[in-house]
């Protein structure tokens, strides 16, 4: 079959797995050829082309926001990120939108309605364990202090002269809710801790002020995800800003049908239509070489990491230690056009060594799939400025990697614990 979609006679258009694969990757800007040493601007390009990115606080190899960029540019400065995401007035701006993430400060508005949404959920049901005086006094502190890191006020929580004492879990409880509800922007992050200020000292005063009528929110983001992914079901799109309502996510679909903006295409195995965005290509090939966060578009949706890659996903970190199959917190090892392994990787910075703590492939591969994750290891390892590479017994795709990875170290390793983030060191 040839790289352009098919019309059949009578049906809707039809992609094979492959092609469908090579969609959703290029989409997700993987493939055109990466530049060395990415400027702020490139880095942002892609934050733009996924739309959002997704923050965890695990960081057994780095945290989460950084791997998706690592993943499609290879090795950048860390510190140009974090300008574009924590520096004050930053142009990007952190938000629940799938899940905790970052979004462009300027689209603000377009989470008001999930705002309004998460107000009117509390005033009916107490979502918050939160009250009047509390919220009053919280405002009171960032009108008159600036952005603050909840443990700059905890102590004045705790001896403020008006009234009574003021329990802290209620001031932390009072902060994400006024996040929640917009009232409150993240300013930065300091360590991993957020800093918590007024909306109008961190979002700019033009996307503050906008006005987006939830019908016209809801199109923009679904049509945003449909071309971050490009080619989706309605569940996939639902998913992509986690709305939970894929009938409303439906209608959306059939408007950009309609509008020509989404044309429905069925993909070979998927049960379910699909639509491909009318941006997207159907590359002739796909080649790329990387490990991926948990919390990466290309498999954060598990369903969909099923229907592109045969790649059934779970996290392990809370599965208890002996019954974990592939680790603590492995990550899908992809090769060409495919996800074709998991890895586990500790970042042991004490001993400035990239630990790979256990490998699996998962089934077909390319016959230099070892060399080119290899070659991915070292670059990593040079990113997170660690000296050496070690490689444990534990998984089937260990030797190849001992293989290609001749300076590694051999190290023992089975399905141990591993610290949580706030347990690593920086």
């Amino acid at each position: 079959m040839s790289d352009a979609v098919v019309r059949l006679a009578g049906v809707r258009e039809t992609l094979s797995r492959a092609q469908a694969r090579r969609v959703a990757l290029r989409a997700q800007g993987f493939g055109p050829t990466r530049a060395d040493d990415p400027s702020a601007r490139r880095l942002s390009r892609e934050i733009e082309r996924m739309a959002t990115l997704q923050i965890d606080s695990v960081n057994v190899f780095a945290r989460s926001h950084y791997m998706p960029l690592f993943s499609r540019l290879g090795a950048y400065d860390t510190a140009r990120l974090d300008r574009l995401l924590f520096s004050r007035r930053a142009p990007f701006v952190e938000f629940w939108a799938h899940q905790a993430a970052f979004v462009a400060a300027e689209d603000w508005a377009l989470f008001r309605f999930r705002m309004d949404d998460h107000r009117e959920r509390h005033e009916r049901k107490g979502w918050f364990d939160v009250d009047e005086a509390t919220l009053g006094w919280v405002r009171g502190e960032l009108a008159s202090r600036g952005p603050v890191r909840p443990a700059q006020i905890e102590h004045d929580a705790q001896t403020a002269r008006r009234g009574p004492w003021w329990d802290w879990s209620a001031v932390k409880s009072a902060l994400e809710y006024l996040w929640f509800t917009g009232e409150v922007a993240i300013a930065g992050r300091r360590g991993f801790e957020r800093v918590y200020g007024l909306a109008s000292d961190v979002i700019p005063a033009a996307a503050l002020d906008r006005r987006v009528e939830r019908a016209e929110a809801l199109r923009t983001l679904i049509e945003r995800a449909a071309r971050a992914y490009g080619v989706a079901t309605v569940a996939d799109l639902d998913d992509y800003w986690r709305f939970g309502d894929q009938r409303t996510t439906a209608g959306v679909v059939a408007e950009l049908e309609r509008d020509g903006v989404l044309r429905p295409v069925a993909v070979e195995g998927w049960r379910r239509p699909a639509w491909l965005h009318r941006d997207a290509t159907v590359p002739r090939a796909v080649d790329a070489a990387a490990v991926l966060t948990p919390f990466d578009p290309v498999v954060w949706f598990r369903p969909r990491a099923e229907r592109l890659f045969d790649f059934d996903y779970r996290i392990e970190i809370y599965t208890p230690a002996p019954k974990r199959r592939f680790g603590y917190y492995s990550l899908p090892v992809l090769v060409g056009d495919d996800v074709v392994g998991r890895i586990d990787l500790k970042a042991d910075r004490a001993a400035s060594v990239l630990r790979v703590q256990s490998a699996w492939w998962e089934h077909a591969r390319p016959n230099d799939a070892a060399e080119r994750l290899a070659g991915v290891l070292r670059e990593a390892a040079a990113w997170q400025g660690l000296a050496g590479i070690s490689v444990s017994r534990w998984g089937d795709a260990t030797a190849d990697l001992a293989h290609a990875l001749p300076e590694a170290e051999r190290h023992e390793a089975g399905p141990e614990p591993t610290a949580l983030a706030d347990d690593e060191p920086g």
